[in-house]
């Protein structure tokens, strides 16, 4: 049965060919550099991401890269691929954990608004359409400041922040697909022989309704990364004595850049955009390769075996 289920789950990577296969491999190889970068920051960073001083000395102020700073020092003494390096571990923790959040709270809502259905479906509808109503950035900016004084503006505001303008995708996706196959042959069954409403919704229906989930997953993580620099660019992200953000250096960057100063805002801002470039392709491929729809299989040639002689010419 396992083997079965495995075999079923990795059918599609197996016989996936052509662009899908190659934007999902890219993808992941980007994004699997930035996971190894975050995790082992502490031993690759130069420096802490607010550590000034070597030993007792300062760093230099706004020094162009050079070979004892690779991308250079800002203008707070900080060593800049220090500040990357450890923004790529708090954008990641902040992007992970605003995904998985959202994908319970939506996946949970969706199936239970889908199943149950009545005012329960209707109230809850309303309020994830009320929610999607509104920009995003403007909904996170919102949730960032109630939030920031209760909780801090650490790394788990932000990630609360940016749940909650995701949970109505879940949500929508989730309770749209459960309310087509709540009616379903397997679930009338499974109500025939007495299954109680829990056991049918997470035993026969979660499975089954969960299937874009993934893909919209790496989407929304590749926008929650985005969101959150524009977060910290405004000034309403992560606290920079909690963590260190891109967006926030992108922010300190811009007096830099019309002086002339192009590393304080070169390496940050490459960096998002390569971590959303890597988040991207890897949701577009596994689109292609999920989809049944846009899946392209490879064709194996056939080849037929070779006619009798005999028989051939006996049919002459």
């Amino acid at each position: 049965m396992a083997n079965r289920a495995l075999s079923r789950l990795t059918s599609p990577f197996r016989t996936t060919s052509g662009p899908a296969r190659w934007l999902l491999v890219t993808g992941l190889l980007i994004t699997l550099a930035f996971i190894v970068v975050a995790i082992f920051a502490p031993w690759i960073a130069p420096t802490d991401f607010s550590q000034s001083k070597v030993d007792g000395v300062k760093l230099p102020k706004l020094q162009a890269p050079s070979g004892a700073h690779v991308f250079g020092t800002n203008d707070q003494f900080y060593d800049v691929l220090s500040r990357v390096i450890w923004g790529a571990r708090t954008g990641l923790t902040v992007v992970v954990l605003s995904v998985l959040l959202s994908v319970v709270a939506g996946v949970v809502l969706g199936l239970v608004s889908g199943y149950v259905g009545g005012w329960t479906d209707r109230l809850l509808v309303f309020f994830t359409d009320a929610i999607y109503a509104f920009p995003t950035l403007l909904l996170a900016i919102v949730f960032s400041f109630l939030l920031s004084g209760k909780l801090g503006g650490g790394v788990l505001a932000a990630a609360i922040s940016l749940t909650v303008i995701y949970i109505p995708q879940y949500f929508r996706v989730v309770r749209n697909t459960t309310v087509s196959a709540r009616e379903a042959t397997y679930v009338e069954a499974a109500r025939a022989i007495g299954a109680k409403d829990s056991t049918i919704m997470w035993r026969y229906l979660f499975g089954n309704v969960i299937g874009s989930v993934p893909v919209i997953g790496t989407l929304n993580a590749a926008d929650a990364l985005g969101t959150l620099a524009a977060l910290g660019f405004l000034g309403f992200g992560i606290q920079p004595t909690e963590a260190a953000e891109w967006g926030y250096d992108l922010d300190r960057a811009l007096d830099d850049v019309s002086a002339g100063i192009w590393w304080t805002a070169a390496f940050p801002g490459a960096a998002i955009v390569l971590l959303i470039v890597g988040l991207t392709l890897v949701g577009e491929g596994l689109n292609e390769t999920i989809n049944p729809v846009l899946r392209k299989r490879r064709l194996r040639k056939v080849v037929l075996p070779p006619r009798d002689r005999e028989t051939t010419e006996v049919g002459q």
